[in-house]
């Protein structure tokens, strides 16, 4: 637990110092990151004899990086997009090793993680990254802990036994409660005063709501792989993808929520 606890404390210092600093860092953080997770996917991926073509997950995250700083369209994503479905596809067709399984499991990588780290990067240049940002983030890790914790003392029936099998339902109705509770403290401490209360109240729900199927999805790629964790980079939390799984679906869908609201 000791170890758990130090290993956060430094994954956050890092984390918002690289938020904060500039938009190049923030940028830079959630490439990096995206590069470390698509890694830890092509190295669990062998275990079960899949050899997909990591560079091209690693130069899709590389350009669109380039691409956010640039303040680049939608266009300019979707042809990056494109392009590295292709490459993905080529790779099966040229490299022996990769062949068919390889190349949609690339697919597959680029779709996931490598899509939705994209989306953190376009997020973290926007005018709304902050709230988007601190909505996404705080309600997925407080909505996380109170799920532990309901769970730990209301649980009994199993969300997805196959999946997940200490996940229960009462657990995911404390967190989503909790994601309630956490909006009406931002509105009250008066974070972001340009935000109201439904709007606070809808976010925090539904993107942390999201969160906790994104941490469903990696649990149910885990089992595919038939791993525990996808690497022990940070001791006590497994590898980066462990740590990513919740905010991979929560910031973005914080950030849908305040740009449909008109902030």
């Amino acid at each position: 637990m000791k170890k758990r606890v130090l290993s956060a404390i430094v994954l956050l210092v890092i984390s918002f110092s690289c938020v904060f600093l500039s938009e190049v860092s923030r940028v830079l953080f959630f490439a990096v990151a995206g590069i470390f997770c698509a890694y830890e996917l092509s190295r669990a991926l062998e275990k079960i004899e899949v050899y997909c073509c990591a560079w091209v997950m690693y130069t899709y995250i590389a350009i669109q990086a380039v691409l956010s700083l640039s303040h680049a369209g939608a266009t300019a994503y979707i042809a990056c997009f494109s392009g590295a479905v292709y490459l993905a596809l080529f790779s099966g067709i040229v490299h022996k090793k990769v062949r068919a399984h390889g190349a949609m499991y690339t697919l597959s990588g680029l779709a996931y993680p490598c899509f939705l780290f994209a989306l953190l990067m376009a997020i973290s240049v926007s005018d709304i990254w902050l709230p988007s940002l601190a909505i996404g983030a705080l309600t997925a890790w407080i909505c996380d802990s109170f799920a532990l914790f309901g769970g730990m003392a209301f649980g009994k029936h199993k969300v997805a036994p196959h999946i997940s099998p200490n996940k229960t339902i009462e657990g995911c109705i404390c967190g989503a409660l909790s994601s309630i509770l956490t909006g009406y403290l931002f509105y009250v401490l008066g974070i972001f005063p340009e935000i109201s209360l439904p709007v606070y109240i809808i976010a925090c729900f539904v993107s942390s709501t999201l969160g906790q199927l994104g941490d469903l999805a990696e649990s149910l790629v885990k089992r595919m792989i038939d791993i525990k964790d996808f690497s022990n980079l940070i001791p006590g939390h497994g590898g980066m993808f462990d740590r990513s799984d919740s905010l991979l679906f929560s910031i973005p869908t914080a950030y849908i929520c305040l740009y449909i609201a008109g902030i």
